[in-house]
């Protein structure tokens, strides 16, 4: 074997590995999981009075306290849910929703910019839902009372009262009151800007004789175990950052065993986030607060719950106290994440995303994308220009190394000179070997350069697809009408001349999901192949003739968007070595490599 094909095949089984490790911790191909993501959301919303389910409870855990173990009445639609209780509406460019005046939380609000599926006429997304009804999801804002303190405090029953009329937009805050009866009268701001943010004032006044100690809270509370990805490279449950602790990500699972995780902190930030969707509380930069997250049974699900519990404020005789947060409930979007961080300075708020490991390659990649998108209008032709960039910026490597292979096989004569006349001599061949490559100026490893260098860019961009909402429903041209799915078409039924899904075959159906793009790929990564004369061993020939089949398949149940950018990688490769081979004077071996196909060499006449 030479050492040139030594190393061609040491970068394919590298690639290989990568792709395969991905695969493996992905679980179920992306495809295949969203569908069972659809399927589960319709038969949830279908759920109708008198079915089995539970409430998990009305009233949330109170911060600092165990959850108590509940029992579980009949669930209720969604509607019978909202109805239960007074609201106010909620309307923003960005949302709309209500608030309950019981127990003053929010808990109704859905995505106005963003739909189930790539088809506009389908339902926007529901974020928030109330307590009752399918998947509660709500936050809550208030006080619970100091130690020793016996003084009635708003909690998750309590009706509030706000002005006839009153309505909740970007340009009209709605004031709650609530008076306990006892000298203590409650009042409770809300705004909300044209996006995702809330900001929460609560105030107390004291007309009591005595002074009265409280302590502020927040929460974000899921009821019931949502259904998630089951992806390896993608944080999906609780998660914030908090002073003493840095990035919290804590998988569902992992805090169903534990219970209860607390950390103290100054500021931060801490809630529960899904891929695209997240609700967070966030304190003032400056609080200090003992930041949980918990999980404990409630009735036949676990509720789950991330919160902050304030230092006790105590308000004098007379005096008033307040104290005031923020709720971000809404898309995950890069440019609204980061900018509210530097807004509310909001510790590493960006972390809301999940970049990754490689945080430094995945985030800057994105931005250069998003940068490009905004002149040319489409991800997709974003990702082509990125990847001629990237070609740019690695030309002199690439360069150097495809420079290097071109003289590797300028030298194959001496090399198969030297096999001749050192037979089994192992270690004189190398010698000799290593001898012409020092006098000609060859780095035998420059063939596995090329692909070592896709791998990183690779990965952020498959991260880049995967995570950001930008990339949902991205359409490219054509079919593609989202980037981040894998192509829907087909070959197994003619691209959709035949009236037949391929993927509803049991085990296998996700494999026979192979698309126009990932097709096109594997013919630029069979050309690539081609450049190259064919390998003497049998062998490495026949991984060679099936590597880009393999890949093929591999690929096909990636995003989309990562398929174009392969293919595309692939054919600036290919003329970019086909021009270096040329300029160092080796010939260009695709076309004869691709004639021997359909050529047969005819044999000599027997004489």
């Amino acid at each position: 074997m030479t050492s040139e094909n030594r190393n061609m095949i040491l970068a394919i089984v590298m690639s290989m590995a990568v792709l395969i490790a991905w695969q493996f911790f992905s679980g179920v191909p992306q495809m295949e999981k969203q569908r069972q993501a659809a399927q589960q959301q319709a038969a949830q919303q279908a759920v109708a009075p008198g079915q089995a389910g539970s409430e998990a409870g009305s009233q949330a855990p109170a911060p600092g306290t165990a959850a108590p173990a509940g029992t579980a009445p009949r669930a209720m639609t969604r509607a019978e849910a909202l109805a239960r209780t007074p609201r106010i509406a909620i309307e923003t460019p960005s949302v709309i929703g209500s608030l309950a005046l019981r127990g003053g939380r929010i808990d109704d609000l859905s995505l106005k910019g963003y739909h189930e599926t790539v088809d506009n006429s389908s339902p926007i997304i529901v974020l928030l839902s109330p307590s009752g009804g399918p998947n509660p999801f709500y936050a809550e804002f208030g006080w619970v009372p100091g130690a020793g303190a016996n003084v009635a405090v708003p909690a998750g029953d309590t009706l509030w009262t706000a002005p006839e009329g009153a309505r909740l937009t970007p340009e009209t805050p709605v004031v709650l009151t609530w008076d306990n009866g006892a000298g203590l009268i409650f009042r409770r701001t809300l705004s909300i800007d044209a996006n995702y943010m809330f900001h929460v004032l609560d105030e107390v006044d004291n007309t009591t004789a005595e002074p009265i100690a409280l302590h502020p809270y927040a929460l974000v509370s899921r009821h019931g175990t949502p259904h998630t990805l089951g992806y390896y490279i993608l944080h999906e449950g609780l998660i914030g950052v908090t002073s003493e602790g840095g990035l919290h990500e804590i998988k569902y699972s992992a805090i169903a065993e534990s219970r209860s995780q607390t950390f103290p902190s100054v500021g931060g930030w801490l809630g529960i986030t899904d891929k695209y969707w997240a609700a967070t509380i966030i304190p003032g930069s400056a609080e200090k607060v003992q930041a949980r997250f918990s999980a404990a049974q409630t009735g036949n699900d676990l509720t789950y719950q991330t919160d902050f519990l304030g230092d006790a404020v105590t308000v004098a005789p007379g005096a008033k106290a307040s104290t005031d947060g923020r709720l971000f409930a809404g898309a995950k979007v890069v440019q609204l994440v980061d900018g509210y961080q530097t807004q509310y300075n909001i510790d590493r708020f960006d972390l809301l995303i999940d970049w990754g490991w490689f945080y430094f390659i995945t985030k800057p990649l994105f931005l250069v994308i998003d940068w490009i998108y905004r002149f040319v209008g489409n991800f997709g032709v974003a990702i082509l220009v990125v990847t001629v960039l990237l070609k740019g910026i690695f030309f002199p490597l690439a360069n150097k190394s495809y420079a290097s292979m071109a003289k590797m096989k300028a030298v194959q004569p001496e090399i198969a000179a030297l096999r001749e006349r050192f037979g089994d001599d192992r270690v004189k061949l190398q010698q000799e070997m290593m001898a012409i490559y020092k006098k000609e100026k060859i780095n035998p490893v420059a063939g596995c350069l090329p692909i070592l260098i896709q791998i990183p860019v690779f990965f952020a961009l498959y991260k880049v697809l995967f995570v950001t909402i930008e990339m949902r429903h991205a359409p490219f041209f054509g079919w593609i009408r989202d980037l981040s799915a894998p192509d829907p078409t087909t070959i197994f039924n003619l691209f959709g001349l035949i009236p037949w899904d391929p993927a509803t075959v049991p085990v296998i159906g996700h494999f026979l999901m192979l698309g126009i793009w990932p097709i096109i790929m594997g013919m630029t990564m069979w050309a690539q192949m081609k450049l190259n004369p064919a390998p003497p061993d049998p062998t490495q020939k026949m991984i060679f003739d099936w590597m880009p089949l393999v890949f093929t398949f591999m690929l096909a149940s990636f995003a989309s968007g990562l398929v174009i950018y392969w293919a595309w990688n692939n054919t600036l490769s290919v003329i970019q070595q086909s021009i270096i081979m040329r300029k160092n004077g080796v010939k260009v071996e695709l076309w004869d490599n691709l004639k021997s196909i359909f050529v047969r060499t005819k044999k000599p006449k027997a004489g």
